[in-house]
């Protein structure tokens, strides 16, 4: 990344306390941008102050809401980039509190959006979609010319953020760009439980030793991408126009069993004991099948491609939580 292209450039980022956001603010400060961050801190969600303990005197933080017209209107003013991370990000919680869900990830974006358009329509925004949104995968890889067909709640209002997005981009002129991200982890992750990663959840449950619980027979495909090439990928997207009005796929394009993420946990860890446990009773309504990313259009596109492997991941994530897992598991 040219260290120049975000020299005193103000950026805002919403979700800027939880996992992707933090790391993100971190390299922007490195980079020399004029920061903004906005996180309400809801409880049980993402946000960690630790997460900006050692940058704070180096950002702004608003404890606010996207939801809060008023609050993003007069955010957004000024801003040239918005990297656009606040969410719910439970597909389970979005089950049980779906109007909860639709308020955030879906009122709260076009909130954001509205502010954009009435007061910095020339802002570029940076939208966190999800793998989610594809819902039954019909072949691997998974192109984004994928049919969207969310199987979650969750989900439909991913695939609800990700068109206001680029429904603003089209009507108004907005530059938007949305990531589908896979299965993001790494160090400042909330691990209060097992809702937003499962790979930190399991370097928590070993490094407490505890049972690694594995539904079925762990055969299971999954794309594990580590937060560092999340973050360059969010750094390209905003420093560049041409992926204005395009969704891209962005994971690592790597086919991963569950038990073989699993078991890596183990390795690293130095301790922890597997176990198979049977599939809940109704896992059918909410399993997506198998999942890798293709990311030859972000490759591309950005000319992107994660340079951080599935046990190198786990093991930076590992030696971060044996320093700091006191600010992290509540």
């Amino acid at each position: 990344m040219n260290k120049f292209l975000y020299k005193d450039l103000p950026v805002l980022i919403t979700g800027g306390a939880g996992m992707i956001g933090s790391n993100l603010a971190h390299a922007l400060v490195k980079l020399g941008a004029h920061i903004t961050i906005v996180d309400a801190m809801l409880p049980m969600y993402g946000g960690n102050l630790f997460n900006l303990t050692h940058i704070a005197n180096k950002v702004s933080v608003d404890y606010a809401d996207i939801r809060d017209e008023a609050v993003m209107n007069h955010l957004v003013k000024g801003q040239k980039v918005i990297f656009n991370l606040a969410a719910q990000v439970s597909y389970i919680d979005s089950q049980t509190q779906p109007l909860l869900d639709l308020d955030i990830n879906g009122c709260g974006h076009l909130t954001l959006l509205e502010a954009c358009r009435k007061f910095n329509p020339t802002a570029r925004v940076i939208f966190a979609g999800s793998r989610m949104q594809y819902g039954r995968i019909k072949s691997i890889p998974v192109r984004e010319d994928h049919p969207l067909r969310p199987i979650s709640i969750y989900g439909i209002h991913k695939v609800l953020g990700e068109q206001y997005h680029l429904f603003y981009d089209r009507t108004y002129d907005i530059e938007a760009t949305v990531f589908r991200i896979a299965n993001p982890y790494g160090r400042r992750q909330q691990m209060k439980h097992s809702k937003y990663s499962l790979v930190g959840h399991f370097i928590k449950m070993a490094m407490t030793d505890r049972p690694l619980e594995i539904f079925g027979d762990g055969s299971q495909i999954r794309d594990y991408i580590y937060v560092d090439d999340v973050v360059e990928a969010f750094l390209l997207a905003g420093a560049k126009r041409l992926v204005s009005g395009e969704a891209l796929n962005l994971g690592s394009g790597e086919p991963t069993t569950f038990r073989e993420m699993v078991e890596t946990v183990v390795e690293v860890v130095g301790k922890g004991e597997i176990q198979h446990v049977s599939w809940p009773n109704d896992y059918e309504r909410v399993e997506t099948g198998d999942y890798v990313s293709d990311i030859s259009k972000i490759r591309s596109w950005l000319n992107w491609r994660p340079k951080i492997s599935l046990r190198s991941g786990i093991v930076r994530t590992y030696e971060f939580y044996k320093k700091h897992h006191e600010h992290y598991w509540g």
